[in-house]
């Protein structure tokens, strides 16, 4: 049965090098792609966002943002400005940036710093998502 090859990578590390991954879902600049294997070739760029690959009954979720996707012959890259795996993301942090960026969002600010400032609040309030949901996560399993 055919898989695919995803790697993650920005200009700091290599995230993620995965095997016979099954799917991967990742934030386009024009909306949700979704990956499974003998994709058509494809080159695009990414939004800030969730990005998820299954891998067999599991699912792994990861932070990135902005950036480029190739898909070919069954290889995935992901080439990010940045990125994180879910259970990385420090909440604290992500909750400071929420409020740096409602804080700018207050000021009524224009034009391309209007346009920074909501772009910070999408980042910060995906990052936080993916946290939360994270910690769910590992929280049921501990339980079972």
């Amino acid at each position: 049965m055919a898989s695919l090859r995803l790697e993650i990578i920005t200009a700091e590390r290599i995230v993620l090098t995965a095997e016979a991954v099954g799917s991967v879902r990742v934030p386009a600049s024009e909306g949700i792609v979704g990956i499974l294997p003998r994709h058509a070739p494809l080159m695009t760029t990414l939004a800030p966002g969730e990005l998820i690959m299954r891998k067999g009954e599991e699912e792994e979720s990861f932070f990135v943002t902005g950036g480029f996707l190739e898909v070919r012959d069954n290889h995935v890259a992901v080439l990010a400005d940045a990125s994180e795996r879910a259970e990385e993301i420090d909440v604290d942090r992500a909750e400071e940036a929420r409020r740096r960026a409602e804080e700018a969002l207050k000021e009524k600010r224009e034009g391309a710093e209007l346009a920074a400032a909501e772009a910070a609040m999408r980042r910060a309030l995906i990052r936080l998502r993916l946290a939360q949901r994270a910690r769910g996560r590992r929280g049921a399993s501990r339980a079972q």
